[in-house]
């Protein structure tokens, strides 16, 4: 009688991060556009670049065909206001969940429950080497300790998310994670797990792990320098106002940790309400119009529809281009919202600049 597995259906082999990405390989030159797009970032947070990080994009992907079409439409804009905002595309593959629902396109890319998540690796993994052949850095949010393996090398910045900003296994990843990455407040709008993990993944820290070839192994990591706090409200509560920005800046000063915030302008800063979010962004450009200097990113869901819908069994009645989790702005909203705040920042810096002629 077996006292093993006995909640295990079954276990499948999955191909080994070398051998996955060797049947969809990164190019020199997109490895060189991600290298020099995550030194931008460090640049941002070192303030030796003056823009603004904007990580804008579906709240998730479940349609590769809308993400592209999207990916293209960010690619041609940031052109346009690329003098004062570093445009990083959201493709979000792991969504978390308090109970159940659809946990992205990795783990059920037929949105069927099939869960076949070989394959939804390789469609993740075609769909970022496509938008980075696009010049867009690319946004996820770090769910899966064993999904790194398979696709950092194609990541400019992560998220660790509300609800995992507190487990260990999470900071512990990210200590190793070679990108710049964001660690949420937690639900109830409380900073300090955000703080504790700030200081926890700065360290080097020593866990269990996968190697290149699949191998379970034992990781020791040097700790991430370029991590920081990302305002999403909670508890039903906003916490994006000048007074809560404040809180944070000295919370971080007490602990002797960089003053860099990012503001999510979506989850309770909206309300859960997506067309909130551009009030929420106007709120945040006056504040660093009034001289905050704290905040160096902004963070909006985003598609080429507004709202969202509910999955179903009917496939096919999805509408194109419009969220099946949380409810997104509208391309049309995005590409004004952005806009207006690139030309503010531009008039205030050039208005600086003159008063020091």
């Amino acid at each position: 009688m077996s006292i093993e597995n006995t909640n295990i259906k079954s276990l499948e082999r999955l191909v080994t991060p070398k051998q996955f990405k060797a049947a969809l390989p990164i190019t020199p030159e997109i490895e060189a556009h991600v290298e020099q797009s995550r030194n931008t970032i460090r640049n941002i947070l070192d303030r030796k670049d003056h823009r603004l990080i904007v990580v804008v994009g579906p709240c998730s992907v479940h349609d590769t065909k809308a993400a592209i079409e999207y990916a293209e439409r960010l690619a041609a804009f940031s052109e346009t206001v690329k003098d004062q905002l570093l445009i990083v595309m959201r493709v979000y593959f792991e969504k978390p969940r308090t109970t159940v629902g659809w946990k992205g396109l990795i783990n059920d890319p037929y949105l069927d429950g099939t869960f076949q998540i070989e394959k939804g690796m390789s469609i993740g993994r075609e769909l970022m080497l496509k938008v980075n052949e696009l010049g867009l850095p690319i946004a996820n949010e770090a769910l899966d300790p064993i999904s790194p393996q398979y696709m950092q090398d194609l990541i400019a910045w992560s998220a660790i998310g509300a609800r995992t900003t507190e487990s260990q296994t999470h900071r512990e990843m990210a200590s190793g994670l070679s990108v710049p990455i964001g660690f949420k407040n937690g639900t109830d709008g409380s900073l300090g797990v955000a703080i504790n993990a700030l200081q926890s993944v700065s360290s080097g820290h020593s866990f269990l792990g996968i190697d290149g070839k699949g191998k379970v192994s034992i990781v020791h990591s040097s700790g991430n320098q370029y991590s920081h706090i990302v305002l999403r409200g909670g508890g039903g509560k906003p916490n994006y106002d000048s007074v809560n920005v404040k809180l944070t800046e000295r919370a971080l000063r007490e602990k002797g940790l960089p003053e860099n915030i990012m503001v999510d302008c979506s989850h309770s800063n909206s309300n859960k309400d997506p067309e909130l979010q551009p009030l929420v962004l106007d709120n945040i450009s006056q504040q660093i119009l009034e001289g905050n200097q704290s905040i160096i990113g902004v963070m909006l869901e985003s598609h080429l529809k507004a709202g969202n819908q509910k999955l179903t069994d009917d496939k096919s009645s999805l509408e194109y281009g419009k969220s099946i989790t949380d409810g997104c702005i509208s391309w049309e909203t995005t590409e004004t919202t952005l806009t207006r705040l690139a030309d503010k920042l531009r008039e205030f810096k050039s208005s600086v600049s003159q008063n020091y002629v």
